[in-house]
């Protein structure tokens, strides 16, 4: 099972920015998905979640500021708005996944980052 991370890079103040993540692999199911960031010297921190059935859940720190959405059951994106300095940082795609053979083990699972800088 591996989560494919795309969409970060460089972006002003004010901008936006839309960040993907793709499961793929033996999958019999996905119960999560989650973008998490981490910025230097800071830990890592929930941006948003959403769960198998369409349920959105929100972290404090960009709350207001991005939806998160499924594009398919493998694929969530993440659309960040009004972006800040202070959102700069790796954002990492996670996720609960079951294996095939696994089907009643649900292990999280972590993408390779994406990184966001924001300008001003």
């Amino acid at each position: 099972v591996q989560l494919q991370a795309s969409g970060g890079g460089l972006v002003q103040v004010g901008g936006s920015l839309r960040l993907s993540c793709t499961a793929s692999g033996n999958i019999f199911g996905i119960d999560v998905m989650n973008w998490y960031r981490q910025a230097p010297g800071k830990q890592r921190e929930l941006v948003a979640g959403i769960s198998w059935g369409g349920m959105p859940n929100y972290g404090d720190a960009m709350k207001g500021r991005c939806t998160i959405s499924n594009d398919n059951y493998y694929t969530v994106q993440l659309q960040m708005t009004d972006l800040k300095p202070e959102d700069t940082a790796v954002y990492y795609c996670n996720a609960l996944i079951a294996e095939a053979n696994k089907k009643l083990q649900y292990n999280p699972y972590w993408g390779q980052g994406t990184l966001v800088t924001v300008s001003s």
